[in-house]
């Protein structure tokens, strides 16, 4: 594969992919500028990130981290309005890698109507230049990427604010420790050979309907991250859904086939050591009761010293596989025409 390696990705993608634990360094050393902005001594009422794609999943892998220790509601919007109960004390972050997200835009117009408080975070724009004439709270990140391999970037920044407003229990020593295992990941999964294990997974993929299912909470994100980095490297289609949900009602879609479409299907159950105990046990029970009507039931455990470190390990995986599938296919990972498209289309 190394001869395709060079011509199917002009643009080094993996590079973008293996230098993930720098950029997530440099997010978190840019986002120090929060602890100045004096956002721990509003009575915020809420926080609600505002992005589209690339610009949005951090927010989401945020979300599922402080979820059980947060006393402030941390939601993601994706889309060109604000709920209803953005106010003067609600957090509005705005996230943008270009800074012209039409969507974002649209709803951080809407914040500055409503009078919220306001921080964005870009690599430049029409919102840097906005936001900065507005007297907002910025984070500059650096830019050149496609919006989806800056999420080190974003989820850097992301961790810090997280830290500052006291959302988890975030130590510097914890980053650093989670920091250099990914920095180990990263080569790992860098390897043209076998025994990498998400070239290896990639294998798995080609020619299949990759099925990712998490259980609610740390991974939900990750699942999300996993499906659209499929979409968006590899070209090739992914779905997905979250324990227990899935149990209500997408488990009855195994029952009568096609058998030509489940006969495609891959399912990788993306677990963790914080997974609810009902849900390890539905885990378990689905598989039963799906495995023999699909191509394939696959469990991987998410490694690492702490919530922040498990949740890293999983998301290089899939970044990594996404890549190595897009090599096996022989497409270039970095272009998304179809997307270019649809804006010239819609401007």
């Amino acid at each position: 594969m190394t001869d395709s390696l060079h011509r199917n990705d002009p643009d080094d993608m993996r590079g973008a992919i293996r230098a993930f634990p720098d950029h997530l360094e440099e997010g978190w050393s840019r986002g120090a500028a929060i602890a100045s902005f004096g956002l721990e001594d509003d009575a915020l009422d809420g926080i609600v990130l505002c992005g589209m794609g690339g610009s949005a999943i951090g927010g989401d892998l945020v979300a599922g981290l402080v979820g059980p220790s947060s006393t402030v509601p941390f939601a993601v919007n994706r889309g060109y309005s604000l709920p209803g109960w953005v106010g003067e004390k609600t957090l509005v972050v705005v996230s943008s890698y270009s800074g012209g997200t039409e969507e974002t835009l649209s709803a951080y117009a809407e914040a500055k109507r409503r009078g919220s408080r306001v921080l964005a975070i870009t690599s430049g724009g029409d919102l840097e230049a906005d936001a900065k004439s507005e007297g907002f709270d910025v984070v500059v990140i650096s830019g050149g990427l496609q919006p989806r391999a800056a999420l080190g970037y974003s989820l850097g920044v992301g961790l810090r604010l997280a830290q500052t407003l006291g959302l988890a229990d975030l130590e510097d020593a914890a980053f650093e420790s989670a920091l250099e295992a990914a920095r180990s990941r990263a080569q790992n999964h860098d390897r043209d050979e076998d025994g990498n294990p998400a070239r290896d997974l990639s294998r798995l993929f080609e020619g299949a309907l990759p099925v990712v299912y998490t259980g609610v909470g740390l991974l939900e994100a990750v699942g999300l991250r996993w499906r659209t980095q499929i979409h968006e490297n590899a070209k090739h289609p992914a779905v997905g859904n979250v324990l227990p949900e899935l149990d209500h009602n997408e488990i009855m879609g195994f029952e009568a086939g096609p058998d030509a479409i489940l006969s495609t299907m891959q399912v990788v159950a993306l677990r963790d050591a914080d997974d609810h105990g009902q849900v390890s046990k539905r885990f378990d029970a689905t598989r039963v009761l799906v495995e023999d009507s699909v191509g394939g039931w696959t469990v991987l455990e998410s490694e690492g010293d702490s919530r922040l470190d498990r949740m890293l390990s999983m998301i290089q995986l899939g970044d990594a596989a996404s890549f190595w599938l897009a090599m096996r296919k022989g497409v270039d990972p970095t272009p998304v025409e179809t997307i270019q498209q649809l804006k010239k289309t819609l401007a």
